[in-house]
């Protein structure tokens, strides 16, 4: 990790080079210290399918795996993420083929206006990691730190569950 001291008109500002691999592809940039993985994600590399919601880190609508725990990105600065792994919800297809949990939020229609849909992924992706068959409770608990406020969550939660079945 490098530190640079940046002077461009608008006063010195500091910025850190940072290497993370984002869905299989190191991406080494220079970041000021303060910027949140989110912003570095959607601003920085592009990666728009991972979504600001509240800016307090309580919708979830941010979550991405990092080192493969599902996290809030809006909670983690990217430097944090320096020599890291990161998968976005960009990174779950192989190419045209979704992942199980992609394909069950298709066939159950767990997605109406779709704003929360890639964070509701990402969490449901490690819910089924470390629990490859929940009950519909487990499912409910597993997700209760993301909102949805379009669906009332029952396709979610049967989206999660043909997502367990396919992985059996």
């Amino acid at each position: 990790m490098r530190v640079y001291l940046e002077t461009s008109g608008k006063g010195p500002t500091m910025s850190t080079e940072i290497t993370v691999t984002v869905n299989g592809t190191a991406q080494t940039k220079a970041v000021e210290p303060r910027l949140l993985l989110v912003h570095f994600l959607r601003d920085v590399l592009d990666l728009t399918g991972t979504h600001v919601g509240c800016d307090t880190s309580q919708c979830g609508a941010c979550t991405v795996h990092l080192n493969g725990e599902a996290v809030k990105s809006c909670t983690v600065f990217a430097v944090q993420a320096d020599g890291a792994e990161v998968t976005t919800i960009e990174g779950l297809a192989d190419g045209d083929t979704y992942s199980n949990v992609q394909q069950g939020f298709w066939d159950e229609h767990g997605l109406q206006c779709g704003f929360c849909t890639p964070g509701m992924i990402m969490t449901s992706e490690a819910l089924l990691k470390q629990n490859p068959n929940p009950s519909e409770e487990e499912i409910r608990a597993g997700i209760a730190g993301n909102y949805c406020r379009c669906t009332g969550y029952q396709n979610i939660v049967n989206a999660i569950g043909a997502a367990a079945k396919a992985g059996k």
